[in-house]
Formats: C-alpha cells, sequence, structure tokens
C-alpha cells in the first residue's frame, strides 16, 4: 500500500514559480512510477508529468514542457515537480498518482494510488 501526501501549492503571479512535493509511505514506493496530473474546474483530469522507478526517465505534456522539471528522491520517498513561467492556464489541482506504469505514464490508468490534491492558483 502506498499513500501520497502533496504539498507546495498557493498563489502565484504570471511568471512565477512553485515547487510541488509529494511525499510517499510504503515500502514499495521505490519501485513504482510516479506522475503529476492536473483539472482545472470544468475540466477533465490531465497528465502533467510522470516519471518512472529509477528516475532516469521523464514525460511531460506538450503544454508544460521547458516550464516544469520532475525529479524524484527514492531516498527521500519523495518527488518534486518544479514549476517556472507559470501562467493563469496552470491554475488547477494538481495531484500525485504512483502506480506500475502499465501502458505508459501518461495514462491516468497506469496509476493505482492518488493523493488528495494540491490547489495552484496563477493569478494574471
Amino acid at each position: 500500500q502506498v499513500q501520497l501526501v502533496e504539498s507546495g501549492g498557493g498563489l502565484v503571479q504570471a511568471g512565477g514559480s512553485l515547487r510541488l512535493s509529494c511525499k510517499a509511505s510504503g515500502r514499495t514506493f521505490r519501485t513504482y512510477a510516479m506522475g503529476w496530473f492536473r483539472q482545472a474546474p470544468g475540466k477533465e483530469r490531465e497528465f502533467v508529468s510522470g516519471i518512472n522507478w529509477s528516475g532516469d526517465e521523464t514525460y511531460y505534456a506538450d503544454s508544460v514542457k521547458g516550464r516544469f522539471t520532475l525529479s524524484r528522491d527514492n531516498a527521500k520517498i519523495t518527488m518534486v515537480l518544479q514549476m517556472n513561467s507559470l501562467n493563469p492556464e496552470d491554475t488547477a489541482v494538481y495531484y500525485c498518482a504512483a502506480g506500475r506504469g502499465y501502458g505508459g505514464l501518461a495514462r491516468s490508468g497506469a496509476y493505482e494510488f492518488w493523493g488528495q490534491g494540491t490547489q495552484v492558483t496563477v493569478s494574471s
């Protein structure tokens, strides 16, 4: 069993930065792929970024490529999403996810465990 707790959300002006963290519990964390999804009001949940179990492969949605950087520290059982050059379109609840990654890390079905979400609001 894996439990995930997100932190680091908040309110920021356009062009600013935020750093989201996801801390996991459970010994199997190190064998799981991890990812971030987000859901804006009235929209479907969408993939943001994913990382394989060892941390040497990362994937990004086109909308965040070049602005967001994903990393993980298996020793600290933590995943971090550094978000730079934020714009109002990035406003959403951001969810941390963990799973075996079957079918590709951009799919929500690849993840068995989800956090409660953290709000990110970018003002113009």
